[in-house]
């Protein structure tokens, strides 16, 4: 299918995160090479830091949220683009009184998604698709 309306497409909670969804806009049925994700976080929603084995390509699509990117810390929004390397330890939180919302492109390799606790404990390892960005 080349094209369908966006909210024909159902969302899933994002159990990693607080107040955070997803949509696969074009999974690996429809794009052989890449996939595409809208993630949605309520105000005062986020995601832990975590690292994934893939890159990931964004584009912000409304609102501001402050996103950690290894050592760096932003603050992001509408219309920012933001490139997260493989492996990169990264997180999100939503800042201010808007939902924010980003389309996140990843290759459709295997990804395996590390939640870092603190530099002290053992990292949780997610199952691919519980967490996703």
């Amino acid at each position: 299918m080349p094209a369908r309306p966006s909210h024909a497409i159902p969302t899933e909670d994002v159990p990693a995160g607080t107040a955070t969804r997803r949509q696969v806009l074009i999974g690996p049925d429809q794009g052989p090479n890449f996939a595409l994700r809208k993630f949605m976080m309520e105000p005062g929603g986020g995601m832990p830091l975590h690292t994934n084995t893939v890159e990931h390509e964004q584009y912000v699509l409304r609102g501001r949220a402050r996103v950690v990117i290894g050592d760096e810390v932003l603050e992001v929004k509408k219309d920012d683009v933001v490139f997260i390397p493989g492996g990169v330890p990264h997180s999100y939180q939503a800042l201010g009184q808007e939902p924010f919302e980003f389309l996140c492109a990843v290759p459709n390799l295997p990804d395996e998604t590390t939640i870092i606790e603190d530099p002290g404990s053992d990292d949780l390892v997610v199952p691919e698709g519980d967490l996703g960005c």
